[in-house]
């Protein structure tokens, strides 16, 4: 793994300044990740386990991992908008990213619950490289469609998005869902577990854990 320079940023966005922070290669990014963070009104930020794990991982395959605070959160000005207002928001800063780091770059879509609804989004709107979602929302929000190479990764006994709502979402789209045995919405002591099977997905090699 190359060293990374930890970088802050305020972004201009719709509400107001969004914050971010940006884990940044020492040799040029093979391309953009940008992470999004569970719900604001529970307590989600940048600074969220698995979001930081997500952010790890893409910094550890070569890509720039820029994290943001949604708006009403941190330093980002505004206040929650039920996904709609953040959309903008990463859309905002992703535009930023593609201007200091290159707009030809590929660009991943990562995002942990609430966030997994906002990556969604943002996808309808501009072409990703390739999606990762990690405890994705659906049933409480709506969760669209996504393109069948997506990674997506979901914990056994979830307490908040329980499994069979996420494998009734799946199965019309014939999606490949990663199950963690035993594991809850948050990962706890399964995070080290998240990051190999994420990395090892992506360069197409077989799953840490156990596939439904």
């Amino acid at each position: 793994m190359t060293p990374s320079t930890l970088r802050r940023s305020t972004v201009n966005g719709a509400a107001g300044p969004i914050e971010t922070v940006h884990n940044v290669p020492s040799d040029p990014p093979v391309g953009i990740a940008l992470v999004a963070h569970p719900n604001p009104v529970q307590g989600g930020t940048l600074d969220n386990k698995v979001v930081q794990t997500l952010a790890k991982a893409f910094f550890g395959l070569g890509y720039v991992a820029v994290r943001f605070n949604f708006r009403g959160v941190g330093g980002s000005a505004g206040s929650f908008d039920e996904g709609i207002g953040e959309t903008d928001d990463a859309l905002a800063v992703l535009a930023a990213a593609q201007s200091t780091y290159g707009a030809a770059l590929p660009v991943v879509l990562a995002g942990f619950s609430f966030g997994t609804y906002v990556q969604t989004r943002v996808a309808e709107r501009m072409t990703p490289q390739r999606m990762v979602l990690v405890g994705p929302a659906v049933g409480r929000f709506p969760v669209g469609n996504v393109a069948p190479d997506t990674i997506v990764i979901h914990g056994e006994v979830d307490e908040v998005v329980p499994l069979a709502d996420v494998l009734a979402w799946a199965r019309p789209q014939d999606l490949p869902i990663v199950v963690f045995p035993g594991c809850g919405h948050f990962f706890h002591g399964r995070l080290p577990q998240l990051a190999r099977t994420v990395v090892g997905m992506w360069r197409g090699t077989a799953p840490a854990a156990g596939a439904a």
